[in-house]
């Protein structure tokens, strides 16, 4: 016969804490917290104590104020989308792989553009030469659209657009290609991201300035609540921000003061709050702060719920958060890249816990190039499998009751509900980012998180710690720029020729005429432009007419990558280099940091700037967006020593010789060249051989590429 478990008495925490004190460093149990970016103590031993006062332990999903999910059942009954963000540089090529991609398990379509698109241009214009088909697939017309969507029924498959500069010729263009599929604007579900205020904070796609961007939302959320009762007319984004260097809590605090923002302006329009709000979706970034990232999302419910009420909002649709997610690409490694395999996992397995409503999971080759169809398929694969296989979805929101977890999300709200309230002092959002103050926080949490890296107090596997001797080449994705954009060339002429020239001026005209008045629906105008065949090139132009293109200041942080950097070897040894060489030249080394065509992400470029002058350089930040000719004439006339090209979006083939050209052509080419970001190792050669002095590829220690540029300059000097 079995014996009755014995009762036991319960260890009191100052027991734990004895005997953790024996293994502790210095004995010191406090020894073992750890301080996250956000300034949020994680410690590692939690009890009851930690949530009796908590005043939302005891909720339940699918009730307010919704921390355990907004669906009673969740994963139970329905399981996230699974969703694959994808363009490759054609209409037909991005077609086929939709195509694939849904009948091996995709659930819908997410799309990603071209910088040529995003910025308003068609394929034509003489800014993007080195942009078409790049990072993404290029879109001039709905003829392009039509190709996109083709055998894709577009009644049944949501459809989500990464889109804000250039929002309202492509919505229009994906309206206008269903009714010509036949499919009614009713019927159409999905979602347009359409959040511009992030732009001006970290992504940099914009095209008008914030005031005339911000009623560009405003009509598109109120011709879709009247029209196209099943898509989402927003997606407030903080991807892009922690891809930009925010910790989890400024991802948290900024999307949803962004939020309250859109809400405003919607309400200003004379929306009833309760007739859009269920529309509004949101979009995290999940990075590799596994915690924190669940205690994020359920914290992100609950904060909305509470800024909606403020709206006096009533509806329970109104009230709750929905979200997409997407695994972090900042935190894919060029460097032993199989790791990122593991890496996406652990991030996918992060927004399933908390709680998200569709996800996307990064491919493993994302830090060198486009995704192959094979990183592609492993991609989809790592979310079917948590789907299919771990019986994961199977419990509602199971970090419930955590002590850890329940602590982590109102320290995260906690935390997230400050940065709010601080935004809101300064008159809300859009001034916060018109005063570049939003930007330059995330700037700094960007340049602190590099140097614990390039100084070893954060572990990247593979990169600054257990690195491979020798790396193994892998297949990646190259993009024939040049084809893809005679191609696209050769439909806009074809267009062009063949549509009523008088209706699309009329249309046009109507669209200058609606952003001078601020009258009529800009989205319903661009929607009669697009049928009569007008170009996104051509809308976009209409409107900045009226309202001009946005110019961003190039501010800089100083002191935050020295701060967090300074006691890793190397530092001073470097800087106490550099000042010889002033004293030497009678001048300090001097770069410019550039970003040339429509490459909008400047993390890298910024940070580099930043820890560049913490050792001593004189810097000087390129404005965004330049051509190579504009670039080399700025170079020359602030006598600079050496030219940092920082480049994401693979434009590098065509835009870093053209730099080294025209450095040449203007008789300047004693100054160096040196390229940094996302440049697969088949390309090394080529650009060696164009004239590239230096080439620093995702992991590169900054001091290791800022001593290797002073020794370039040195020989550049010496010669």
């Amino acid at each position: 016969m079995t014996k009755p478990l014995t009762p036991f008495k319960p260890s009191s925490l100052l027991d734990w804490e004895k005997a953790a004190a024996k293994s502790a460093p210095g004995g010191d149990v406090n020894a073992l917290n750890w301080q996250t970016p956000d300034g949020i103590t994680v410690k590692p031993l939690y009890t009851a104590d930690d949530t009796k006062d908590l005043p939302y332990t005891h909720t339940l999903p699918g009730f307010e104020p919704f921390i355990r999910g907004p669906q009673a059942t969740m994963y139970a009954v329905r399981p996230w989308t699974i969703r694959q963000y994808a363009g490759f540089s054609t209409a037909e090529e991005s077609n086929a792989f939709y195509r694939k991609a849904l009948a091996a398990g995709g659930q819908g379509v997410s799309v990603a553009f071209d910088l040529a698109t995003h910025r308003g241009y068609d394929s034509d214009h003489p800014r993007v030469t080195g942009d078409v088909g790049k990072a993404g697939v290029a879109i001039d017309s709905v003829e392009d659209m039509k190709i996109l969507f083709n055998q894709i029924p577009l009644d049944k498959v949501s459809v989500s657009m990464t889109m804000n500069g250039a929002v309202l010729p492509v919505l229009a263009g994906y309206v206008v290609a269903a009714e010509e599929q036949g499919v009614a604007q009713a019927d159409l579900s999905g979602t347009i991201q359409n959040d511009i205020l992030k732009e001006f904070m970290v992504r940099n796609t914009y095209i008008y300035p914030p005031a005339p961007s911000i009623r560009i939302i405003g009509d598109i959320i109120e011709y879709t609540a009247k029209h196209m009762p099943k898509f989402n007319s927003i997606s407030i984004s903080g991807y892009h921000m922690q891809e930009a260097g925010a910790n989890q809590a400024l991802e948290l605090a900024f999307t949803l003061a962004d939020g309250k923002e859109y809400v405003k302006t919607a309400i200003g329009k004379g929306l009833d709050v309760d007739g859009f709000a269920g529309r509004l979706s949101f979009f995290w970034a999940i990075g590799m702060n596994f915690y924190l990232e669940i205690a994020k999302m359920r914290a992100a419910r609950l904060l909305w719920c509470r800024i909606m009420k403020g709206f006096d909002a009533k509806s329970p649709k109104s009230l709750m958060l929905r979200t997409h997610c997407q695994t972090s690409g900042w935190s894919l490694t060029e460097q032993d890249p199989y790791n990122n395999i593991v890496r996406t996992t652990i991030e996918g397995m992060a927004a399933v816990f908390g709680g998200t409503q569709s996800l996307h999971t990064n491919s493993f080759d994302e830090a060198i190039a486009l995704p192959t169809e094979f990183s592609s398929r492993i991609a989809r694969n790592t979310q079917l499998i948590i789907q299919e296989e771990t019986h994961i979805g199977a419990v509602v929101d199971p970090w419930a009751g955590s002590y850890m977890m329940e602590k982590l999300t109102q320290d995260m709200a906690d935390a997230a509900w400050t940065i709010i309230e601080e935004v809101e002092a300064m008159g809300g959002m859009t001034k916060a980012v018109d005063s570049g103050w939003a930007k330059l926080k995330i700037e700094a949490a960007a340049a602190e998180k590099q140097a614990r890296i390039d100084s070893g107090k954060d572990v990247i596997v593979g990169v600054n710690k257990y690195k491979l001797k020798t790396e193994d080449a892998i297949e990646t994705r190259d993009i024939d720029n040049v084809a893809v954009r005679e191609g696209q060339i050769k439909r806009l002429q074809e267009i062009r020729s063949k549509r009523d020239q008088a209706a699309v001026n009329a249309a046009l005209a109507a669209i200058k005429t609606a952003a001078e008045d601020n009258s009529g629906n800009l989205l319903d105008l661009s929607i009669q432009a697009v049928r009569a065949r007008a170009t996104v090139g051509e809308i976009s132009d209409a409107l900045e007419a009226v309202y001009g293109r946005h110019r961003a200041d190039t501010q800089k942080v100083t002191g935050v990558y020295a701060a967090a950097y300074d006691s890793a070897e190397g530092w001073e040894q470097l800087k106490k280099e550099i000042t010889e060489f002033a004293e030497k030249q009678g001048r300090r080394p001097r770069v410019m940091i550039s970003k040339l065509g429509q490459d909008g992400h400047d993390r890298g470029a910024k940070v580099v700037a930043t820890a560049f002058a913490d050792l001593g350089f004189d810097v000087d930040m390129g404005p965004l967006f330049q051509t190579p000719e504009e670039c080399a004439r700025q170079a020359i006339e602030n006598d600079v020593h050496a030219v940092g090209v920082s480049t994401l979006a693979a434009g590098h083939k065509t835009l870093v010789p053209g730099i080294i050209a025209e450095l040449k052509k203007q008789g300047a080419d004693d100054i160096i060249v040196f390229v940094g970001g996302v440049i697969p190792r088949p390309d090394y050669e080529m650009l060696y051989e164009a004239g590239v002095k230096g080439i620093y590829g995702p992991g590169t220690p900054i001091v290791a590429s800022a001593k290797d540029v002073l020794e370039q300059i040195r020989k550049a000097i010496a010669s």
